[in-house]
């Protein structure tokens, strides 16, 4: 399954999460590589390709946290 539509947007479901593992060529270097998203309960998309699961989750969770830290401002 892809992790985009046609269209090159995300099929993430809401309250989940889809990642892709591929390798790109840095400097010559093959490298791997992590594409995430993930789709809170409200329908908003979190976007990131970093080196490792973890780190996407990582990043994830501190967005999360940023979110909802920010509820009821403005």
């Amino acid at each position: 399954m892809s992790m985009n539509d046609n269209r090159g947007c995300s099929t993430c479901p809401t309250g989940k999460e889809n990642y892709e593992i591929f390798t790109s060529r840095i400097r010559g270097q093959r490298v791997k590589r992590v594409q995430y998203d993930y789709r809170t309960e409200d329908g908003e998309l979190f976007s990131t390709v970093a080196s490792s699961l973890t780190e996407c989750r990582r990043r994830r969770d501190e967005w999360l946290s940023k979110r909802a830290a920010n509820v009821g401002k403005g």
